[in-house]
């Protein structure tokens, strides 16, 4: 199994499973929406792509930030917390952010796309693993906050290493990705989260740090409606 890193700038050369992460926030609230009875989700890059579906699935729900904050016309923010607060029971989610969507949605050449966060992480392992046959033998993680040259350690770059340690069976795992995540608290990634906010609440920390709370994996499907493209997702259980 081979295992590599891409960015947003290379996500579309990546073939095979494709791991796209996005831990603050968008999927871990993709996460908590399942959780909630959510019956589907919508991945798109745009505020007009997002309000367009809507018109063609009048009951969904439009969910996601730009800048962080709830988008004018949308229905619920980027909070993990507020979304598993709302009743999205039975209701279709179409979701848009600034950078996990577009990750998804830019994984052009993908046979696999799986949304993942801390919340999923050891599910979407475990499935990955399942699906790297030997005519899927790559596995590409796509840390969606990360900058091109692999060096900017976030929540994202935790996640993906968490995910990698998984894939290959690694001692310790559990070890490693607290003391990552202690690193995080300590460099004051958090900081500014802890005043509270309306599109930023104070329990989303807990939320989006809730390791291996789901145990589905989230599949993506890569859709088009009327010229635009969508990444369709369900959750999985891996066996």
């Amino acid at each position: 199994m081979q295992i590599v890193r891409v960015d947003r700038t290379t996500v579309a050369q990546a073939k095979g499973v494709v791991i796209v992460v996005d831990v603050i926030r968008a999927f871990s609230v993709a996460g908590y929406a399942f959780a909630g009875g959510a019956r589907g989700l919508w991945l798109v890059r745009t505020v007009e792509e997002a309000l367009a579906l809507r018109e063609h699935e009048p009951g969904a729900l439009l969910a996601g930030e730009v800048g962080g904050r709830l988008i004018p016309g949308f229905d619920l923010n980027n909070s993990p917390v507020c979304v598993a607060q709302a009743d999205v029971h039975g209701r279709l989610l179409i979701q848009r952010t600034g950078a996990g969507t577009q990750g998804a949605v830019d994984a052009v050449n993908a046979s696999y796309i799986l949304p993942c966060a801390l919340t999923n992480a050891r599910a979407t392992a475990n499935y990955a693993t399942t699906l790297a046959t030997p005519t899927e033998a790559s596995i590409a993680l796509l840390p969606t906050g990360m900058t091109s040259d692999f060096t900017y350690g976030n929540e994202d770059v935790v996640c993906a290493d968490y995910v990698e340690a998984l894939l290959q069976g690694r001692a310790n795992v559990g070890e490693a990705l607290a003391k990552d995540i202690a690193q995080l608290r300590v460099s004051g990634r958090f900081d500014w989260w802890e005043q509270g906010d309306k599109d930023f609440p104070f329990e989303d920390i807990a939320a989006v740090l809730d390791v291996d709370r789901f145990d589905f994996a989230l599949l993506g499907t890569r859709k088009e409606w009327q010229g635009i493209i969508y990444v369709d997702v369900q959750p999985v259980y891996p066996a």
